[in-house]
């Protein structure tokens, strides 16, 4: 059985010819949507947290993956019967390296030099200095700027 196909009525529906004067007359005019204008940002610089995170990689990405190990060796010891290794001290030599970890995420933070140049080997000197400025960040609007007289 053959299905019936129903004709279109385009033929009373009539096409709309628009000049080019007309057709792009409207498009000058601005939306009523409110434009926000971009403020300075006062994040982070890219050179300072690229610094910071390659003080981060080291003082807690490497204690962090020497907890992680921790694990495995005394796993590796064990099984082999090279030694007897109490699961308690496992767990308490792997919790070290993890506060040594998150004590490193900390530092790495904390002693990134601010400045266009990068400061000493460890930081330690902007650590005072940087402590300030994450008191500052927390503190409401209007006492970040009240005149020091």
């Amino acid at each position: 059985m053959k299905k019936k196909q129903s004709k279109k009525k385009t033929q009373n529906k009539k096409k709309k010819n628009y000049s080019e004067t007309t057709a792009f007359a409207n498009i000058d005019k601005t939306s009523n949507t409110l434009t926000i204008p971009k403020r300075n940002s006062s994040g982070i610089p890219k050179y300072v947290a690229d610094r910071m995170a390659r003080r981060i990689f080291f003082t807690a990405g490497i204690p962090t993956i020497l907890g992680m190990s921790v694990f495995v060796v005394s796993y590796i010891v064990v099984t082999r019967n090279i030694a007897e290794i109490p699961p308690s001290s496992t767990i308490a030599i792997s919790a070290l390296f993890f506060l040594l970890g998150l004590a490193g995420l900390s530092f790495g933070i904390l002693s990134a030099s601010w400045d266009k140049e990068p400061g000493s080997f460890f930081g330690i000197e902007n650590i005072p200095m940087n402590i300030q400025r994450a008191k500052d960040a927390f503190k409401p609007a209007t006492q970040n700027f009240e005149d020091k007289s």
